[in-house]
């Protein structure tokens, strides 16, 4: 014997032809953002370095991982690497996003990865994005990353007296030029 109730059917949702468009041009526009980031990530993919042999790496000890995560920890091959990947992030996702325009407020340098300390914010900012972007960051993940992290780092990393301050502040007229260090100017002076 079968006890099947019926349950009746469920009225059709209706929505007004006025919020239609409004739907359709939200749904678009999405669409549009979910394919572009899907580019983004298919051109990082492609572009990522073949992995290496890390048994002994620059920083790493016998039966340990690696001593830090952090690029400015790293050595050799170790660092190579780190750093073409950051330059995949850098060139295809950081920049065109937040690559704002290059002024004498607001200096940037083509040759970024020369520079030792844009190297570590940018960096840190990747390693931030990495945890930040991922799903068990939650809903809140990127907006954590914007406030905490990016806007600081574009503050120092884009100030007139940062990294990049003798180089590009006008993009008809590139400049490159890595700033003396303290530790830079007190080896030129024992020698």
């Amino acid at each position: 014997m079968s006890n099947s109730t019926s349950t009746p059917e469920p009225e059709p949702f209706r929505i007004a032809d006025e919020d239609l468009d409004d739907l359709a041009s939200i749904l678009a526009r999405t669409v549009s953002e979910v394919r572009q980031h899907g580019v983004i990530l298919d051109r990082l993919d492609s572009e990522a370095p073949a992995p290496t042999d890390t048994t002994q790496s620059d920083c790493t000890q016998e039966g340990q991982g690696p001593a830090s995560v952090f690029i400015v920890a790293l050595g050799g091959e170790a660092y190579a690497t780190e750093l073409t990947a950051l330059s995949n992030w850098v060139n295809y996702l950081f920049l065109p996003i937040y690559g704002r325009e290059i002024s004498t407020t607001r200096p940037w340098c083509e040759q970024w990865y020369e520079h030792p300390e844009a190297v570590a914010r940018l960096h840190a900012l990747w390693l931030a994005w990495q945890q930040l972007t991922d799903t068990e960051a939650g809903s809140t993940g990127p907006s954590t990353w914007h406030r905490d992290h990016l806007d600081q780092a574009l503050v120092h990393l884009r100030a007139p007296d940062g990294p990049f301050a003798a180089c590009t502040t006008s993009p008809s007229r590139p400049s490159h030029r890595v700033l003396a260090t303290p530790a830079s100017t007190q080896t030129e002076v024992a020698a």
